[in-house]
């Protein structure tokens, strides 16, 4: 069987669904597995021996479509689900499976602050996409399979493995990020050195970071290293301190313990960390009871409330506490 998994974006989202496709793969090991993602996430399947080619997409489904079809699949796996898959289902021809998206709950959730939502994490959402063909949820966490190249040197830096606390700078959206007051907070009394993570668009809010945490020892990765690098040093941290962010799934990956610290989105969509075997392993963080929050199942470049109380309100003393308790 030849079969074609879908999930085009993002970070976070296409790391949950490591699970299904080694399910798949060892379950069903007859079955020739393809993956169709963005090109920018290609960093998260590399190397996943589990995977039998990748399909990159450019800029948008439709210049794929010919390639597609010439590899007469018998199944897609639709782990996205949204109007581009069922364009690609469509051209495709071939029988398909989606899991449950849930997107009457996230509205109900995210406009009438209704909960309906059912206390599922999405990896077993999306399991119920391979139900049908006999694959079972193995209950072991995601995967992110590193090569040597994606190795940084850490003594280079003065840090040691396990002996230092990674901090995830940014998030996709603002809503997401802690703001630097509560991180400098809560990172104040952390005497192990702290790595920061993130990418070139983080790089005025790590320079702020590092000035309000000047008598510490703070290494700045940010715009300095790939995906994967910084893949690998989150997997050399003792913990992560991070946002609702790709970090935060890369993190449970390698079963790094988790403080999580939640803005505009909330858990209830089932996209916290996924640590099956172990659900100490993570910690969340949230204001409860704000009437606006969630205000999207997503996020916004800024609070539209101006006022950003889902993260102007944490808890800084308790979310440092809980990052010592895990040195």
């Amino acid at each position: 069987m030849k079969m074609l998994v879908v999930r085009f974006s993002s970070i976070g989202d296409v790391v949950l669904t490591t699970p299904v496709v080694r399910c798949i793969a060892q379950q069903l090991p007859e079955t020739e597995i393809h993956y169709i993602t963005k090109k920018a996430f290609l960093p998260v399947l590399e190397g996943n021996p589990h995977i039998d080619k990748i399909i990159a997409i450019e800029s948008s489904v439709s210049e794929k479509i010919a390639e597609l079809q010439a590899e007469n699949y018998d199944v897609i796996i639709d782990l996205h689900r949204n109007v581009r898959t069922l364009r690609l289902k469509r051209a495709l021809g071939v029988k398909s499976y989606a899991f449950p998206k849930r997107n009457i709950e996230k509205f109900l959730l995210t406009n009438f602050k209704i909960n309906r939502m059912p206390d599922v994490h999405v990896v077993d959402r999306y399991f119920e996409a391979v139900k049908a063909i006999g694959v079972k949820n193995d209950g072991l966490p995601c995967e992110l399979f590193l090569a040597p190249a994606d190795e940084v040197n850490l003594a280079e830096h003065n840090l040691q493995p396990k002996r230092f606390v990674a901090v995830a700078m940014g998030a996709q959206f603002a809503t997401k990020q802690m703001p630097i007051h509560l991180m400098a907070d809560i990172l104040s009394g952390i005497e192990l050195p702290i790595v920061l993570l993130g990418g070139p668009t983080d790089l005025e809010r790590s320079d702020l970071l590092k000035q309000q945490l000047s008598s510490q020892q703070v290494v700045d990765f940010c715009g300095k290293i790939t995906l994967r690098q910084s893949a690998f040093v989150v997997s050399q941290a003792k913990a992560i301190l991070t946002g609702d962010t790709g970090l935060m799934h890369i993190a449970s990956a390698f079963s790094i313990p988790i403080v999580s610290v939640w803005g505009n989105t909330v858990p209830a969509f089932g996209m916290y960390p996924y640590a099956p075997q172990d659900l100490s392993l993570y910690s969340i963080h949230e204001v409860n009871n704000l009437s606006c929050r969630p205000c999207s199942k997503i996020g916004y470049k800024e609070c539209p409330k101006k006022h950003f109380n889902c993260m102007e309100m944490q808890d800084e003393k308790a979310i440092q506490a809980d990052l010592l308790k895990r040195m």
